[in-house]
């Protein structure tokens, strides 16, 4: 019988696990198996894979740093942003950590304690109600299992299982459909890149360099000819100059985008949500590490205050991240409606001017041709 059982293993479950497993039994299951030898092949997690300042500041204070092996290069310091529909292109700093997610969750889980139990390659399968608690269905390597536990925890992502089991009706953020592929890059790459362009989504695409590839995803509506926008998305870049030669691997999930506060959900009977699963992950950027590290954060302070009534002092800490979400809903009509997008970026508002150099003077010091 375990106190807590966790279905999914990314930051929002590992975090979890890793705060409660002092005080409490628990359990964590994981369709991956994170902790056999890294591959960076097909199943790992669809995820652009910058660490964001929000997500660093979380990661501060719960008192962690990231090891070097999770990073991969370049470490690159702006954002190269084409709007494709008003045709224009700026450039803004920013300040994120490009990494390796694969070995940002293997990471995360090589924190838990001793105590915690894993059961990895495992597929969760439904639960049922019993006296003080639930059974846990799920297949591990293909054999059907079960395991009881008195808290069942949902850290499953965008269209979570433990949500579908019990939502009954319940408000779900509109779901898309985050497209990678991964090529061969011959080019060195100076900037990440973000790509507007309302006639392949409403949301956003992205290029990022790591090591020896480049990354192409798009955040695309689901069942909105997903695949043909992509394509012809890819179509478009090269006219920008960027080349999509030799794929060496193809990636797919689903994301949520909450547009309501309601969308965000702690759960109820003894079923908690954290994380994306509970909607919580930015509107307007589709970034979710600093989201499940605090909301896993949130109910782990309610579950170490007991067990009894934590999912109402859940409730009353997720406030904070709706407030959050209500914010980013009201920045992103700035970014993703064409005509404010034009406005903003027309104005040059906090975007930086690019020095191209190529003279030299006889002493050596370099002259800037131009500046864009």
């Amino acid at each position: 019988m375990y106190d807590i059982a966790i279905i999914g293993a990314g930051p929002a479950g590992a975090n979890l696990a890793r705060l409660l497993g002092e005080s409490y039994k628990v359990v964590v299951i994981d369709r991956r198996d994170l902790e056999s030898k890294y591959s960076a092949g097909p199943g790992n997690k669809c995820c652009g894979g910058l660490l964001a300042p929000d997500a660093q500041k979380m990661i501060a204070r719960l008192g962690l740093g990231v090891p070097t092996e999770v990073l991969v290069d370049p470490q690159l310091f702006a954002v190269r942003t084409i709007d494709v529909t008003n045709g224009i292109e700026k450039l803004y700093q920013r300040f994120y950590y490009n990494m390796d997610r694969e070995k940002f969750d293997r990471w995360m889980v090589s924190l838990l304690s001793l105590g915690v139990d894993k059961r990895f390659n495992a597929v969760y399968k439904g639960y049922e109600p019993m006296k003080d608690g639930f059974t846990v269905h799920f297949t591990q390597k293909g054999r059907r299992d079960s395991l009881k536990t008195r808290v069942l925890i949902g850290a499953d992502g965008a269209c979570s299982g433990v949500r579908k089991s019990i939502s009954m009706g319940r408000a779900v953020p509109d779901t898309y459909i985050a497209i990678q592929e991964w090529f061969e890059n011959q080019l060195p790459q100076a900037y990440y890149t973000a790509i507007f362009d309302e006639e392949i989504s409403d949301f956003y695409s992205w290029i990022i360099p790591k090591n020896q590839y480049l990354v192409l995803g798009s955040a695309l509506k689901a069942n909105d000819k997903t695949w043909e926008k992509y394509h012809k998305l890819k179509e478009k870049l090269t006219h920008y100059g960027f080349l999509f030669h030799h794929r060496v691997k193809k990636e797919g999930a689903f994301i949520y985008r909450p547009k309501h506060a309601n969308q965000l959900w702690a759960g109820k009977e003894g079923v908690a949500l954290v994380g994306e699963a509970a909607g919580a992950i930015s509107p307007s950027s589709a970034e979710g590490i600093s989201y499940a590290l605090k909301s896993s954060l949130f109910l782990a302070q309610s579950l170490n205050e007991g067990i009894e009534g934590f999912l109402g002092r859940y409730e009353k800490r997720l406030t904070k991240i709706r407030l959050n979400v209500i914010a980013k809903n009201a920045k992103a009509p700035f970014m993703y409606r064409p005509g404010l997008r034009k406005l903003v970026m027309q104005s040059g508002l906090q975007s930086i001017r690019r020095t191209v150099v190529n003279q030299t003077s006889q002493d050596g010091n370099i002259f800037p041709e131009s500046i864009k």
